[in-house]
This record gives C-alpha cells, sequence and structure tokens, in this order.
C-alpha cells in the first residue's frame, strides 16, 4: 500500500506529540486509515533543539513556507500565528494541489474563508479538528455526526487556561491572579495571558464553531468579547450562594435578525453540566432541532488529545475522506449580518465596588430604575481592603440594552470605586 506522506511545519509539544504518536501506534493507524501514514520531511526554527524525538530520519527544510514543495501528500501546519509563515505554507501548499491539516485556530478566524475556497478549487482537503478543543472531536461531530441537523446554538468552555483559573478560584476561596501566577507555573498560561485571559483565544474558537453551526462565514470580528481580568473573589462566591458557576464561555446563535456571538463571563446554574467542568478542560454543547443537546467534553490542549486529532484528520484524508471544510461548500456560506445583542432578553449579574457613603444605593437603583431593569434581588457586603464595599445586582430577565444605559448612566460616579462587573446568566 502506497503511504501517505506528511509533511510537518512545527515541532513544539504538538508536533513531537505527533511524532511520538505514529511511532507508537503505526500498525493500527495503517489499519484504519487504510495505508500506512509517514513523516518525510519537517522544519522548525530550531533543528538542533533535543526535543525528545528522533528527527534525523526526516528530510529538513531550513524554510518553513518551502514545505509544500516537498515530496509530500499532505502538508501539517503546527507553527501557529493568524498570518506570517503559517498563512503563506497555507495558501502555496493549496496552491500546489496538496491537502492541509493545521490546529492554528487563529488563522482559521481571520482567513478560513480564503483557505477554503482554495482547497475546494484544488479539489484537496482541509482539516482542522485540532484548532478547537484540542482532542474532543467537536469538529467532527458538528462537520459530519450532526449534519442533518438545523443546530440552534452552540456554546461552551473553550478555554482551558481560563477555566482552570475560574475552577481554581472556586474550589478554593482565591483570587484572580494568585491562581493566574500558578497557572503561569504550571505551563497552562503562558508568560503574556492575554489571549487567553481577555477571551480572544475563546473567540478565534467560537467563530470557527459558528460557521460550522450555522453555514455562516467564519466572522471573528464580530465576535463580543471580554475576559475575567475584573473577576474578584467575591464574584465566585456570589454565584455560589445564587446557585451558579462562573465560566467564561464562547455562545454563538443564528436567527431571523442575524448572527450572534459573545465570549463572556457567565453564571452558570449549577444544575447544568458545563457547571461540573473543571480544570484545563474544554467542552461544547450544540442543541440541534432534532438530536436534542450533544455534549462534547475532554482535554482542550496538550501534546496528546491534540496530536490525537491531527491524526485523525490524517486518517481521515488517507481514506479519501475531504468534504467541504466548513460542512458545505464555501460558495455557500451566507455573510450574515451581526445580531443586535442589545435586543437580547435575559437576566444579569451587575456587581460594583462603592465608596462606602449614604446614598450610594439609592444612586445605583435610579439609574436601573431609569433604564428600565428590574431587580430581582441586591446583595451588600462589607468593606474590601481598599475600603469600598460590594454591592451586587441580579435582575429580572430583561433586554440587555437596558442594562447597558444604566451602567451607561453610572459612569464617572463619585461613588464608584471601580468599574462595574457585568455577567449573563446562562438561560
Amino acid at each position: 500500500m502506497t503511504p501517505l506522506r506528511i509533511a510537518l511545519a512545527g515541532l513544539g509539544t504538538v508536533g513531537g506529540g505527533v511524532i511520538r504518536l505514529l511511532d507508537a501506534n503505526g500498525d493500527l493507524i495503517a489499519r484504519r486509515a487504510g495505508r500506512p501514514i509517514e513523516i518525510v520531511a519537517v522544519s522548525a526554527r530550531d533543528r538542533a533543539k533535543d526535543r525528545g524525538v528522533d528527527i534525523g530520519r526526516f528530510a529538513w527544510v531550513d524554510d518553513t513556507t518551502r514545505l509544500a514543495e516537498a515530496q509530500a501528500d499532505v502538508v501539517v501546519e503546527l507553527v501557529g500565528g493568524s498570518d506570517g509563515p503559517a498563512l503563506a505554507l497555507a495558501r502555496a501548499t493549496l496552491g500546489a494541489g496538496k491537502s492541509f491539516v493545521t490546529a492554528n485556530k487563529a488563522m482559521l478566524a481571520h482567513h478560513g474563508l480564503e483557505l477554503a475556497q482554495a482547497a475546494e478549487a484544488s479539489g484537496v482537503a482541509l482539516k482542522f479538528e485540532a484548532a478547537v478543543a484540542g482532542g474532543v472531536p467537536v469538529i467532527k461531530g458538528l462537520r459530519e455526526g450532526a449534519a442533518a441537523n438545523a443546530i440552534e446554538r452552540v456554546y461552551g468552555i473553550l478555554n482551558g487556561t481560563c477555566n482552570f483559573i475560574l475552577s481554581t478560584m472556586e474550589a478554593e476561596g482565591r483570587d484572580f491572579g494568585d491562581v493566574l501566577a500558578e497557572a503561569q507555573a504550571r505551563g497552562f498560561a503562558e508568560v503574556d495571558p492575554s489571549f487567553d485571559i481577555d477571551g480572544v483565544d475563546a473567540a478565534h474558537k467560537l467563530s470557527i464553531l459558528a460557521s460550522l453551526a450555522f453555514g455562516t462565514a467564519p466572522a471573528f470580528a464580530e465576535v463580543e468579547t471580554t475576559g475575567i481580568r475584573a473577576l474578584l473573589a467575591a464574584d465566585i462566591a456570589e454565584a455560589a450562594a445564587l446557585g451558579y458557576r462562573v465560566r467564561l464561555l464562547g455562545l454563538a446563535e443564528a436567527g431571523p435578525h442575524g448572527l450572534f456571538q459573545r465570549v463572556h463571563p457567565h453564571l452558570v446554574p449549577v444544575s447544568h453540566p458545563l457547571a461540573h467542568v473543571a480544570g484545563a478542560t474544554n467542552a461544547v454543547v450544540a442543541e440541534g432541532n432534532f438530536v436534542g443537546r450533544l455534549l462534547f467534553q475532554g482535554a482542550g490542549a496538550g501534546d496528546g488529545p491534540t496530536a490525537s486529532a491531527v491524526v485523525a484528520d490524517l486518517i481521515d484524508i488517507a481514506r479519501g475522506e475531504f468534504g467541504p471544510p466548513y460542512a458545505m461548500p464555501a460558495a455557500q456560506l451566507a455573510a450574515a449580518e451581526p445580531a443586535d445583542s442589545g435586543a437580547r432578553y435575559g437576566r444579569a449579574y451587575v456587581r460594583f465596588l462603592v465608596q462606602d457613603k449614604v446614598g450610594v444605593l439609592a444612586e445605583i437603583a435610579a439609574a436601573m430604575r431609569d433604564a428600565g431593569v428590574s431587580i430581582e434581588s441586591l446583595i451588600q457586603r462589607g468593606r474590601a481592603e481598599n475600603g469600598a464595599v460590594l454591592v451586587a445586582i441580579v435582575t429580572h430577565e430583561g433586554p440587555e440594552r437596558a442594562v447597558a444605559q444604566a451602567l451607561e448612566k453610572l459612569r464617572g460616579s463619585s461613588s464608584l470605586a471601580g468599574a462595574p462587573l457585568w455577567m449573563h446568566l446562562l438561560q
């Protein structure tokens, strides 16, 4: 049987994992794929670096973008970055009529439509199971398993770093900065964690899921994104007292008024499966009109899980299973208008840090009243270390625009000791 020949760009954690996986499970993979899968060429920044695997058996290519010219059937890109060498390699590979496998969610979020069009024009595969939720087969689940369904919404925990931080704050009562430092020390967070804790990584992944779920062109620029920097241990405690747990969720829905996409901290009811997802784990929920609720859960990062997803894509290609990258031909992907989030109805948790003086609660209540926000409950706690008092409000269901208007009325108030925190309650 003729082997499927692979050129591998990037020999970091995941690249090394792909080599180890093919070494360990090569015979089993060949039986499942119908032919062997063999790496023939590799490229990375440092040829001499010890990666714990033997790369001397592969042809070395100094210029990563030249891997498209290697004697290979498929190029696997594990370099990262939305542009630069990764994008140049993707364009060159697909233009040369070779299939392309990537774990690069940033590149797909920004250039996914272009790359899907290029793959279809060349009659080759563009696969990216590893780009969302690591080893969890959510891309295949949406593209194939749920293909007969109209997906009503897709949402979930898309960033393991944030979930580790939030679930640790919840379990141990510690503040955000302290837990972030631990996450960095343990390798769960980067030295510069901005992409994770500010929600950008999750927004990249959500734009890919939304495209698959709703047949729309990837629209990363339209994802409303808020991270978890502003969360306090007190917010986690207040959520628990109300019967909720805080999770950073990406959520997308498509309807007659456009495509809604948001990454935002949510209060998740303890009865919901996502409330029990702890640590650096990812979980995605898709709701179909015939299949009902589907839950995909598992390791969202790491060499083993992500390599598993990469090699699963290679097995599909070895079998000749291509198909449109986004579940339907690129020409049929709609350019959906962004939905107006202000028109959405729901309940909200709004936390204020206020000065300890007379009239503060009346000022907040008046702003809510004037904006048409109905307050379900109001909680006031004692002084924090800086002398501020925590006030938390849970609203009745109403339009989000009203809450935004109330907060705008309070902007710049001398009664506030910091910016308010607004979290949505998952319906």
